[in-house]
């Protein structure tokens, strides 16, 4: 028998009481007056959006600078999590992320975040890591679905969503859960970093060739041909749908998409794309989120959230943008240059100002051929780790569920 089985038969073997987050949680919210997030100055620091979506547990080393009206606000402390408060897919609402780590004084939470802080009475009785771990399992995830909202871009109700119940289990019980669980997650967080330290020195390698001086500059919107949006009540074709969640972060490529018509197209879906376009997410939850449009989804219509850069092959193949608009350099260029208070994206002026290097269209062939051979060695080199990685996900996720499955504690047991 393992060390849980007998805690939980000696503390709990009928069961565990089921607490609403309301009862055991402050609920807060992100900073306000905000501006200037990601600027290299600021007067504070916070913790960003992708902190909180990508990690399980926030990444206390890594603080943006903004700029906040008042410095009188809520403040981060060690315990909190974190949680996205919206997105274009209802998937990605209410992720959560726990600080687990001592963090500096003064640090503020994304206004495109919201965080629940433990209450005095529960901090002797409640590990916020193990309620954290509870919120990624399908059964909690499930109650969540219930508590989103919208349409074209989804919103959690932070109403609804406090009155999800969790199970609770004595605080040794909950104490072995995580440390079960942290040993599963350190291996894969092992092989990601190994994955994430191959993939920053093919980017760097990357960028050396992209940055180098070929010629003179050029606006991107100089190279580019106009795209037009579908007319839909002109029309009572079945089209394929790319929205931001179509396009795959790592892979760069559509991994899935839904068949729309006149009657149940979303507002967002107007743009008509053409073999060879290039797509990416312009605001910056969906930054580094493009690909090259390939000819099965040729003439099919995707999300105004994505700028569509279409080439004049006269003077750029489409290749070459696809690595210019890849580089740190663009990237950066971006988050700079975004406007918008509640949900910042870049304008197609901006974008369009965007200046880039244009060499002859004959060395443009040389180096798309060289990074295209460079990117497929970069791939094929470490190919095995996403697949061992992406095992050790489920094996986790298995693990996990199993684990943080309790009976309901009934009244009279």
């Amino acid at each position: 028998m393992s060390k849980l089985e007998e805690l939980i038969n000696k503390l709990c073997p009928n069961g565990v009481e089921f607490i609403s987050l309301e009862t055991l949680f402050k609920q807060f919210s992100g900073m306000t007056g905000v501006s200037n997030k990601w600027k290299e100055i600021g007067n504070c620091k916070f913790i960003d959006y992708m902190n909180a979506y990508k990690n399980l547990k926030i990444d206390v080393s890594r603080l943006e600078n903004a700029t906040v009206k008042k410095l009188e606000q809520n403040k981060l402390a060690k315990g909190d999590i974190l949680l996205t408060s919206a997105s274009e897919t209802p998937d990605e609402c209410a992720l959560s992320s726990v600080i687990e780590k001592d963090i500096i004084e003064n640090v503020f939470m994304d206004d495109h975040l919201f965080g629940i802080r433990l209450k005095d009475e529960y901090k002797t009785t409640i590990n916020t890591s193990y309620i954290n771990y509870y919120m990624h399992t399908n059964q909690f995830r499930k109650d969540v679905f219930k508590a989103v909202r919208g349409v074209t871009r989804f919103y959690i109700s932070v109403d609804t969503f406090m009155k999800i119940k969790v199970a609770v289990p004595p605080l040794e019980v909950q104490c072995e859960i995580v440390r079960i669980l942290d040993n599963f997650t350190l291996l894969s967080a092992e092989l990601s970093a190994e994955l994430s330290a191959r993939q920053k020195q093919y980017e760097y390698y990357k960028e050396i060739l992209l940055e180098k001086k070929l010629s003179d500059k050029v606006r991107l919107g100089d190279c580019l041909l106009k795209v037009e949006n579908i007319k839909w009540k002109q029309t009572n074709d079945t089209h394929l749908y790319i929205d931001l969640s179509s396009v795959d972060r790592e892979k760069h490529r559509i991994i899935n998409t839904t068949k729309i018509n006149k009657s149940n197209a979303p507002s967002r879906a107007q743009q008509i794309v053409k073999t060879n376009d290039v797509l990416f997410g312009g605001t910056r939850p969906m930054l580094k989120r493009s690909c090259l449009i390939e000819k099965q989804y040729n003439n099919e219509i995707c999300s105004t959230g994505f700028c569509v850069l279409r080439a004049n092959t006269d003077k750029i193949l489409p290749k070459w943008i696809y690595f210019m608009i890849s580089t740190n350099s663009f990237y950066n260029y971006v988050e700079q240059n975004q406007k918008g208070a509640s949900y910042p994206a870049i304008t197609d002026g901006a974008i369009k100002d965007y200046e880039i290097s244009l060499p002859s269209l004959k060395e443009q062939e040389k180096m798309v051929e060289l990074l295209d051979k460079f990117e497929k060695y970069n791939n094929d080199m470490f190919e095995g780790l996403p697949a061992e990685i992406e095992a050790r996900k489920k094996q986790y996720e298995y693990y996990r569920d199993k684990l943080l499955t309790f009976k309901e504690l009934k009244d009279n047991e």
